[in-house]
């Protein structure tokens, strides 16, 4: 398979010339191995598997000898040897200089408390996403647009824009999901939730009772989109609600699931107030719902909140990768107005609402024109349809196609 450009990829460069060690996390299949060993950046190091059966045998029998003289180390699937994390702590204090180690694996690691203690003030965390319809698109060279918007520009009003398709969203950004063949796409998702259950879970978590742990995935995947209530997925998992922020806390995690914090001004308040929860990829999302094909989801009373999952992935990996200090967040007034996203950073945010149409109302910018009018750092309201052509409404206000914010 061709090998497709990540952005984190030059984050990681960067931080490799600043850091003796530098982590990369995320989901399980979201392309860490591929990343770390075939991007032209990383080609010059030397690169070892802990997947392989003689290079985890060698670490687990003398970590420190393992890793102790060698040049720059990338050590895949790391959190396979725990030991080894105090072997590169203790090299890292022999000898400490930029772009030593580079550890990447699964989810496991942020279940491993390990990592964090031995390399405190050591190495930098990095988590990789699903692909963004900017790297499946081949289409990094450009800035991004929701970076222009921050800073207090616009978009180019005569672009025309690709809407975002079905097949997209259903494919969602896993590689081999959103690469692979259509007819195999099913088959693959499910076996990454066995595998992700049976082996992350399991092994690594202490969950007794997986049939109750997947129940409370699958209805977690259900609300994509919804605000988070442990109360409720107590109630209708028939679990105790102790157990379900749990297992919540488990499913964040791994990386599976991503909640976003109210935006308030107040912002420690933002710590005790309901969350939205999106799962991390939209295609996951989908199998859970029983969304197969495009037909599908187009009859589904869960499209709109499958769409917003999708906006909300691709925004996040934007945000990664050019805006680290951005936050994302949602805007709500109980009873009167809400904005899907705000993305905030330092003194500034854009506010963006998602419409799942090609056409949208004067109505649907209700929740817009009210953070406007309320936050004086917002630089710009975006309505953000599945059109194809840019309206200027007014300073700040815009009709902005999906498909060109995503960009």
């Amino acid at each position: 398979m061709t090998f497709r450009r990540r952005e984190m990829g030059t984050v990681i460069a960067a931080s490799l010339r600043a850091m003796p060690v530098v982590v990369v996390t995320g989901p399980r299949q979201a392309g860490k191995s591929t990343l770390v060993q075939r991007d032209p950046r990383f080609r010059q190091r030397e690169y070892v598997s802990l997947d392989t059966l003689a290079d985890l045998a060698r670490a687990r029998q003398d970590p420190e000898g393992f890793v102790r003289g060698r040049g720059r180390l990338t050590v895949d699937e790391a959190q396979r040897c725990p030991d080894l994390l105090v072997a590169v702590k203790r090299e890292v204090d022999r000898r400490r200089r930029p772009g030593q180690f580079l550890l990447s694996g699964s989810a496991n690691f942020a279940l491993l408390t390990a990592v964090t203690e031995s390399l405190a003030g050591r190495a930098i965390y990095h988590e990789l996403a699903p692909m963004s319809r900017r790297e499946l698109g081949a289409g990094t060279a450009a800035p991004p647009l929701l970076g222009t918007l921050l800073d207090g520009g616009g978009p180019n009003l005569t672009a025309i824009a690709t809407p975002i398709t079905p097949g997209e969203v259903l494919a969602g950004g896993f590689p081999p999901a959103a690469l692979g063949p259509e007819r195999a796409r099913d088959a693959w998702f499910e076996g990454f939730v066995q595998t992700y259950v049976e082996r992350d879970v399991r092994h690594l978590s202490q969950v007794a009772d997986l049939v109750a742990f997947q129940r409370v995935l699958r209805l977690t995947a259900l609300r994509t989109g919804a605000l988070l209530s442990p109360t409720e997925l107590s109630r209708d998992a028939a679990v105790p609600v102790a157990t379900v922020h749990r297992y919540l806390g488990l499913l964040r995690a791994s990386y599976l699931l991503r909640t976003l914090p109210p935006f308030l001004g107040n912002h420690a308040s933002r710590l005790i107030k309901s969350s939205k929860a999106y799962l991390t990829d939209s295609g996951l999302a989908c199998h859970f719902a029983g969304v197969r094909d495009a037909a599908g989801l187009r009859r589904s009373p869960l499209a709109g909140a499958l769409l917003e999952s999708y906006a909300s992935q691709n925004i996040s990996a934007v945000l990664a990768a050019h805006r680290p200090r951005a936050s994302l967040l949602f805007w709500h007034v109980q009873g009167r107005s809400e904005v899907d996203f705000v993305v905030e950073e330092d003194d500034r945010c854009i506010a963006i609402e998602v419409k799942s149409a090609s056409r949208w109302r004067a109505a649907d910018l209700a929740g817009l024109v009210a953070f406007q009018r309320v936050t004086p750092g917002c630089r710009a309201a975006v309505l953000a349809h599945n059109g194809t052509e840019v309206t200027r409404l007014r300073d700040g206000l815009w009709a902005i196609p999906l498909g060109l914010l995503l960009s």
